[in-house]
Parts: C-alpha cells; sequence; structure tokens
C-alpha cells in the first residue's frame, strides 16, 4: 500500500528507525542461521564483507521468516534502521523502486526517475533493507540492487527468493528445512521440526497435549513432510479434526498415490518440493467442494482482502454469498489463510506459495480469466463509488478504505492495461485511472498515478468524454510534481477536446488551464480565471473539486498579491462549502491560505489555530506537502511571536518531510519565500549556534510525536 511521509509514535519516543513488527507467531530456532546471515555481512575470516544476501530455498522453507528474525538481530548496528519490502503483490517491475520508496517512506513527488529518487537518498545512509519475495520480479530486483549499492555505501540488503539475483557480489545462503529426528533418537521431542509441529497443534487445538505414544508419530510426520515447515503448519491445522496417528495414516496414503493426480508435478522433483506439494495437494483434498472453490478464487486477490470483497468477487451460484464467511472461516482454520485485525475491522491473506496453488487450480476450472475480470469490475465500481463520495464526510473512511486495497487496485488496472489491445478494456483502464484520481492526488500516490494515467491514456487514445476527464485529473497530480511542460501538453489537449462535449468537460479544461498559470506562479492570470469557474450554479449542485480547487487557487493567489480581505472572504466561502458537505482535505488547504493571510494581518494567534487544523486533517490524510506546509506556518508563527527556538524545532520538523518529497515547499514561490524568510529572522533572533541546535533537535525528533507536541500547542523540547 499508501506512501506514508511517517510512522505512528507515542510522545516521548525517539525517531523511529525501520518499519519491523512483532511476529504472528512463535518461531523454532532458527538461530544458527540469523547467526550466519550476520557473519556474512561482517565479513568471515579471510572473506570481504557482502553488502547484498539472497537467501534461497524452496517456497515454504520459512525463507521469509529467517530474514525477518535477522533483520530485527541486526537492526541496532544500522543508523538509519532496518526497513521491509513486501514485493509479493507487485507484479510491475517498473513499480519497484516506488514500492521500496513506499515502505522507507520517501513520497517523493518530483519529475525524477524513482530509482535516481532512491539512490540520492540512501546514499548517505546506513540502513538494511529487507526485499522480500523476489522471485517473480528477479531482473528488476537485479538492476534495482546494483543501482543502489553502487550508490550508497551504507546500505546493505537481505533478499529472498526461489531464485538468486545474479548481482556481482552477492552471496548465497540457502535456508534448508528443518532437521528431523532419526527413529529412536532420545531427543526427538526437541528436534526443531517436532517443537514446531507441537506449538502449531497448540495453537490450532486449544489444550492439545502430546502422549508418549503420540511422540513415534508426530516424528513419523515430520520426516514424511522432510521438516518443510509450511508442509507441517498445514499438518497441524489439520489435528482439530484427526488424531495424530491417523493423520499420519492419511499422509501417507497421499505420498502413495500421488502420481501426477494433482497435475503439479516436475520430472526429477527434490523431496522437499515433493514434501511440500503433497502436504498443499493433501490439505486441498481433505477440504470441501466449496473451500476448494474458493480457495482457487482468492488466487486472485494481490495482498490482502476483506471478507465483503471476497463474497463479492468470489460468490456465485456454485459458491452461494451466504456461504462464503463460513467458508473464509473453515480455511483460516486450515491455514489456508491468515486472519489478520486491523484498526478497521479484519483482513485476510494467503502465503505465496498457497496461492500459486490456488491459481494452477483455477486455472484447471476454466474460471482464471472470468474471475480476473469480476476482481477488476469490482475494483472498477469501488473507483467510481470513491470517486463520487471522496468530496464529503466519509473522507478519512474512503482514505482507509483505498489505501487497504492499494495492491488490488494496482491489480486491477493492471488486467485492464495488459488486455487494452481490445478498445473496451483500454477504456476501462482510462476510466479506472481517472476514477481514482482521489487516491493518487489525495492518498499521497501522485507519482504512482502519473505512471498509470500516462499507461492508460496511451492505451486508450480515442476521443472521448472520459478521456477529458483523465486529462483534467493528471492536473493536480503534475501540479504536486511541478511538472509544467507536461501540464501545458495536457491542458491544450483537455482544451481543444472538450470544446467537442458538454459544460462538464469545458470546466473540465478551463480547470486544468488554471493550474498552468498555478503552476506558473502568475496570481494575476489565475484570479480571473478562478473568479470564470466560480460564476456558475456550482453551489447549487453537489460539491465537487473543482470549485473547492478554483478557491483555493484563488485565494492563494490574492494572498500572494497582497489582497488579504479578499482572500479571507473567499476563505469563509470555502469553508462553508466544506462544512455543510463534511469534505476536510480542501478545507484544509483553505486552513493553510487562512494562516497565511492572517500572519499578513498580524493576527498571529488566529494563524496559528488555521495551521493546526491544517496540520491535523494533513497528517490523517498523510499528505507530505501540506504538513510540511503547515508545520511551516506554525514556525512562522511562532517567530512573528518570539518563540524562535520553537520556530527552529518546527523548521528542522518539517525538513524530515521535504528530505522525502524531494521538492521543498512544492516550489510554491510564495511559500519558499514565506520559509526563507522564517529562517533568516529565526537566526537573527537566535544566533547561528542556538538556531542550530534547536533545528538539530527538530530534525531527531519522531515525526509523530512532533506532529503530536505541535497540535497540542506543546512548545518545543528543550534542545
Amino acid at each position: 500500500m499508501a506512501a506514508n511521509s511517517w510512522r505512528g509514535g507515542e510522545p516521548g519516543e525517539e525517531r523511529r528507525v525501520g518499519n519491523l513488527t512483532a511476529p504472528r507467531t512463535e518461531m523454532v530456532d532458527r538461530r544458527a542461521e540469523v547467526a550466519e546471515i550476520g557473519r556474512i555481512f561482517e565479513g568471515a575470516p579471510g572473506a570481504a564483507p557482502a553488502r547484498l544476501v539472497t537467501l534461497t530455498g524452496v517456497g515454504g522453507v520459512g525463507k521469509t521468516r529467517v530474514a525477518l528474525d535477522a533483520a530485527a538481530a541486526l537492526q541496532p548496528r544500522f543508523r538509519d534502521g532496518a526497513w521491509l519490502v513486501e514485493l509479493s503483490p507487485l507484479r510491475q517491475g517498473v513499480l519497484l523502486a516506488h514500492t521500496i520508496a513506499e515502505a522507507l517512506p520517501l513520497a517523493d513527488q518530483t519529475t525524477r526517475p524513482m530509482i535516481d529518487v532512491l539512490a540520492e537518498y540512501l546514499a548517505e545512509r546506513e540502513l538494511l533493507l529487507v526485499l522480500d519475495t523476489c522471485e517473480h520480479l528477479t531482473d528488476a530486483c537485479a538492476l534495482v540492487t546494483e543501482a543502489l549499492l553502487r550508490a550508497a555505501p551504507g546500505l546493505r540488503i537481505l533478499a529472498t527468493s526461489r531464485r538468486v539475483l545474479d548481482v556481482v557480489g552477492e552471496r548465497i545462503l540457502t535456508i534448508d528445512p528443518l532437521p528431523v529426528p532419526e527413529d529412536g533418537d532420545a531427543r526427538a521431542s526437541t528436534a526443531d521440526a517436532v517443537v514446531l509441529l507441537t506449538l502449531r497443534a497448540q495453537e490450532a487445538v486449544p489444550g492439545f497435549t502430546v502422549t508418549e505414544d503420540d511422540h513415534a508419530e508426530l516424528v513419523r510426520l515430520c520426516r514424511r513432510l522432510d521438516g518443510l515447515p509450511l508442509a507441517i503448519e498445514l499438518a497441524a491445522a489439520r489435528l482439530r479434526d484427526l488424531p495424530v496417528r491417523e493423520l499420519t495414516a492419511r499422509l501417507d496414503d497421499r505420498f502413495a498415490v500421488l502420481g501426477d493426480t494433482d497435475g503439479i508435478t516436475s520430472d526429477a522433483e527434490p523431496p522437499w518440493h515433493q514434501a511440500l506439494r503433497t502436504a498443499i495437494g493433501w490439505s486441498h483434498q481433505l477440504c470441501t467442494p466449496a473451500e476448494r472453490l474458493l480457495w482457487a478464487r482468492l488466487s486472485v486477490f494481490a495482498g490482502s482482502f476483506d471478507a465483503e470483497t471476497a463474497r463479492q468477487v468470489c460468490a456465485d451460484d456454485h459458491l452461494p454469498a451466504w456461504e462464503s464467511p463460513a467458508v473464509l472461516g473453515t480455511l483460516t482454520e486450515k491455514s489456508i489463510l491468515i486472519w489478520q485485525p486491523t484498526g478497521g475491522g479484519e483482513r485476510y491473506r494467503m502465503l505465496d506459495t498457497l496461492r500459486e496453488y490456488g491459481a494452477h487450480w483455477l486455472r484447471d476450472l476454466g474460471e482464471e480469466d472470468a474471475l480476473r475480470r469480476r476482481h477488476r469490475d469490482h475494483y472498477l465500481a469501488l473507483a467510481r463509488r470513491g470517486d463520487a463520495a471522496w468530496i464529503g464526510p466519509d473522507q478519512f473512511a474512503w482514505f482507509d478504505r483505498m489505501t487497504a486495497e492499494h495492491d488490488n487496485l494496482r491489480t486491477a488496472l493492471e488486467y485492464s492495461l495488459a488486455e487494452a489491445e481490445g478498445r473496451a478494456e483500454g477504456h476501462l483502464a482510462l476510466e479506472m485511472a481517472a476514477a481514482l484520481w482521489f487516491f493518487w492526488y489525495g492518498c499521497g500516490f501522485v507519482k504512482e498515478g502519473r505512471h498509470y494515467l500516462d499507461q492508460a491514456l496511451a492505451a486508450d487514445t480515442a476521443p472521448s468524454a472520459t478521456r477529458v476527464k483523465a486529462l483534467y485529473v493528471s492536473g493536480p497530480v503534475l501540479v504536486y510534481l511541478g511538472d509544467l511542460t507536461a501540464l501545458e501538453e495536457r491542458a491544450a489537449e483537455c482544451t481543444a477536446l472538450a470544446a467537442h462535449f458538454g459544460d462538464t468537460e469545458r470546466s473540465y479544461a478551463a480547470a486544468t488551464e488554471l493550474r498552468v498559470w498555478v503552476l506558473r506562479g502568475d496570481p494575476e492570470q489565475v484570479v480571473p480565471r478562478a473568479e470564470a469557474l466560480l460564476a456558475t450554479d456550482w453551489r447549487e449542485r453537489p460539491l465537487t473539486l473543482l470549485p473547492l480547487a478554483a478557491l483555493v487557487f484563488g485565494t492563494h493567489s490574492l494572498v500572494t498579491a497582497g489582497r488579504f480581505e479578499e482572500a479571507i472572504a473567499w476563505l469563509d466561502e470555502l469553508s462553508a462549502a466544506c462544512d455543510r458537505s463534511g469534505e476536510r482535505s480542501m478545507r484544509a488547504w483553505g486552513d493553510f491560505v487562512r494562516a497565511q493571510a492572517e500572519l499578513a494581518l498580524g493576527r498571529f494567534e488566529e494563524a496559528q489555530e488555521h495551521a493546526r487544523a491544517a496540520l491535523l486533517v494533513k497528517r490523517r490524510l498523510r499528505d507530505g506537502v501540506g504538513t510540511g506546509m503547515a508545520l511551516e506556518a506554525l514556525a512562522c508563527a511562532a517567530t512573528a511571536t518570539g518563540q524562535n527556538t520553537e520556530a527552529a524545532w518546527l523548521l528542522g520538523l518539517a525538513t524530515q518531510l521535504w528530505e522525502t518529497l524531494g521538492r521543498p515547499q512544492a516550489g510554491v514561490p510564495a511559500v519558499v519565500a514565506a520559509r526563507q524568510t522564517c529562517e533568516r529572522r529565526t537566526r537573527e533572533a537566535l544566533g547561528e549556534d542556538a538556531y542550530r541546535h534547536a533545528f538539530e533537535a527538530g530534525c531527531a525528533t519522531d515525526l509523530d510525536t512532533g506532529i503530536a507536541q505541535a497540535l497540542r500547542h506543546a512548545a518545543a523540547p528543550s534542545p
């Protein structure tokens, strides 16, 4: 998912370095592998320290878990922490750099290639990057890792992949299955494979205990599964229904009749592959028909999904909607799905290996294309609903919903783009990319939005109202990126094309032309164009982005021109319109502009009030530009009221954001000038040493903690 500009924290917390989370379950001893990874990075005697270590091994062997445990152990050695990048949901290698940036978090909003931005960002950092599940993107991973390691001497990369990346200097560590005991081994009960089976059985079956008679069966079961962790976990889940002895007997039968009956075989298959394939095929065989069907159909999802979405995409006459929740529950009990509680409910995900088998069975059923279309249709409908509802009272809920669905939105778009040789699919890709304007612009994904809008506009070049809208929604994306040349080109096409359509399309063209003048920094051109866009019956219609953008751009230009009272009158109308509809994001932009006006008029308390209101909303929506500007407005107010230490600290806090965004103050001349004036006055008031001390304290403060302090009217901590 979303391109966070920060991560949460509690007051008093030091600046966080890394995004690793606590493991979901207890793991058996992998200390030897974790220690070996550390030795490889440090450099064993006679060997140079490695900068790229790739963990390889069969699917289900536990590469991800070993990597995460190793990263947690190594994190204290890296000044800038350890960062996990999950690549499993990613389908296009072209977005690999974007995905890494999103995890770091680095929400760059420039026109520079993301790989160049990443290289520059990492150049002076000491950081461990964990790239998990690289095998489907090995070419892209090889190119990106080589470029980043070349640019950043303090960077180390730990990758997991079933295939090596084939990069110069890459060190390979094969992760083997867990050791299994021999017959009669007195230490059998403490063998890692047996311990894992026992742990997972106790999690699956409350009160599960191992009798003396069970030990031999547990050992035989682990040996039959070759110590493969995923196979063991699938077997443990069956202990809800079967005693150990019967479970082992059934698995023996499965091996005996395996042959090619599940359709997933290979010549000279290693025993570990056979063990996993057998365990998965056996689990599949023991599922009910409804469970098998849902397992296959759920393979179309990328990342996680919720129960209602699974029902809408997967249910039909063969799998009734009313049955779907219960089947999700039983698949979770059988460890086919992983249940993930979230702040807003619950979601499910499937391990990559199990998803691959599900996708194979879906193809065997002849349903792959139909389910991928249903998946795309669901997310297209979701995009349409979000398009209509974003300017309204449920904006925060839509933000949470869409950021949770980021991986699936990508997958749905990519399906239509891949099938775009047929005009209908290309048109649907264009419609979806345009409908997601609020996701690109309002949820922090402007660079990715540019990527998909460019692709969709190229996929369907036919004149249409949808194309006009796509050109129009490119406007806010290109303004954020500061790409005046591309914006001028889009505006010219939008204007020419809109002439053949109705009033709505002509308004889109006028709004796009307005943004051109905003980016050119010409307030004398912006104000009359904004007035023209507002000289309609928009007040009697459902509120949309267009008049709100005209009000924000118009008021900013009025403030820049020194027409403060006029600006405040416009801002009052903006606030009233947003309050009537419950809209928050554009209201927050209005609060920021209002803070600028109040500062100019010498009303500093009012300026602080509006800057804090803007900060609260922009932080909630992960709008890095809005958050940075609001922090700097607070800094300007602090300087004006003689709170110069706090001002310097706030400037340092804001600088953290600008480093991740790439364009301080989004390149807006008036805002750049305000920052420079604030810096100069604060330096003069404090002196260089005191200013630098407070500024660096702001740079070192956890961003969420600092923002919470600013919102509580708290003075900066004493540097």
